[in-house]
């Protein structure tokens, strides 16, 4: 497969672009990355994600995938012949894999921006509930060295950028 056969479109610091890019690499896939001026977008970014236009896209044969659960789950499936698989085979447990990506995307995420955007008093209640957040990831982990199952995965994958 020639690395032009899958683009990734995305901004260096964009936690959601590191997603895709660790993805990537546990797959082994080979890619090109095109970084975008999210202050000034690019054609192909607004051609590839026309409803959100926002990054990352991964450009797969001239196909766009937008969002990056959405396009890890789609590295893991287009790739399954390639080691290690992302998701459990185990349907319970890939049920639980995604649970906690959303988890990750809508309390970790949320809590992060709530800190970033807000000041004084509220700032201070949004690191509160961040800190609330964290301990029902630590309460998930317990004592394994990963969220779900006995290997890196999906929901490791969501939640390690957001830890960085």
């Amino acid at each position: 497969m020639a690395v032009s056969d899958v683009i990734l479109l995305d901004f260096w610091v964009s936690v959601f672009g590191l997603r895709v890019r660790i993805a990537l690499a546990e797959k082994g896939i080979n890619y090109e990355y095109r970084e975008e001026n999210l202050d000034n977008k690019s054609p192909l970014l607004l051609e590839m994600n026309p409803v959100h236009k926002k990054i990352p896209v991964l450009i797969h044969n001239t196909k766009p995938v937008c969002e990056s659960n959405i396009i890890v789950q789609y590295i893991d499936e287009t790739w399954h012949h390639k080691s290690p698989s992302l998701l459990p085979s185990d349907p319970y447990l890939r049920a639980q894999a995604r649970f906690w990506a959303d988890f990750v995307d809508k309390k970790v995420h949320e809590a992060e921006k709530k800190i970033c955007m807000t000041k004084g008093e509220d700032q201070e209640v949004a690191k509160k509930e961040l800190i609330e957040v964290l301990k029902v990831i630590e309460g998930q982990l317990g004592e394994k060295a990963y969220l779900v199952g006995e290997s890196f995965g999906f929901a490791d994958i969501a939640l390690i950028p957001f830890s960085v």
